[in-house]
């Protein structure tokens, strides 16, 4: 059974790629099969699950991406005659134009470091996840959320903090997340007790 699972998980890789433009992804960091990204900045150490989208967003490091989520997306104009692309410069799906009305960027959306997010889970353009965050699987998050929030629901909202407020400001201000590799390493073994963790990182 494990033989069939490793050659499964090869084929879906080989098969169903993912599809990139314009990114820039860390070479420590992982994009699953069929998940399509359009100019997305990636830190190291994080992940995008499987058929995800995501346009236009800065990620950064040791993020857990789950599959299916949707982050940012082009916007339509809704104080003209008609939302419809056929009406904006540039290419569309149609393949077809009627006029050249210039189309509205898309905000960039952008999410902290070691930032989770569930299952599932859309991300309106523009949205701004802080450091720390949690976003629960299924969730629409149409407004920003401070760091180590956890927020869930649709549309999403704030279910309680991730840790003491003090504990989450110098878990911030520890910036752990842009630790060399040997550091990490050293400190790998607390990671799992949050006030060993500060204490050692806090030291004179």
């Amino acid at each position: 059974m494990k033989l069939k699972l490793l050659i499964a998980k090869g084929l879906k890789h080989l098969l169903q790629p993912p599809a990139l433009r314009d990114c820039s992804i860390d070479p420590t960091a992982r994009v699953c099969p069929k998940s399509e990204l359009s100019s997305v900045q990636m830190g190291r150490y994080s992940y995008i699950g499987n058929d995800c989208f995501a346009v236009n967003t800065e990620i950064g490091a040791f993020c857990s991406i789950a599959d299916r989520c949707c982050i940012g997306g082009a916007q339509h104009p809704v104080d003209r005659v008609s939302t419809s692309p056929v009406f904006h410069a540039g290419r569309n799906v149609m393949g077809r134009r009627f006029a050249e009305h210039p189309a509205l960027p898309t905000p960039e959306t952008v999410i902290g470091s070691d930032v989770w997010i569930g299952m599932g889970s859309l991300i309106k353009a523009g949205v701004r996840i802080g450091n720390g965050a949690v976003i629960g699987m299924g969730s629409v998050v149409t407004h920003d959320v401070p760091p180590y929030e956890i927020w869930a629901g649709v549309p999403a909202r704030k279910l309680r903090d991730r840790f003491a407020p003090e504990i989450a400001r110098r878990l911030e201000r520890s910036a752990w997340w842009e630790f060399e590799e040997q550091k990490l390493t050293e400190l790998g073994g607390c990671f799992d007790d949050v006030q060993t963790f500060l204490e050692r990182v806090e030291l004179p």
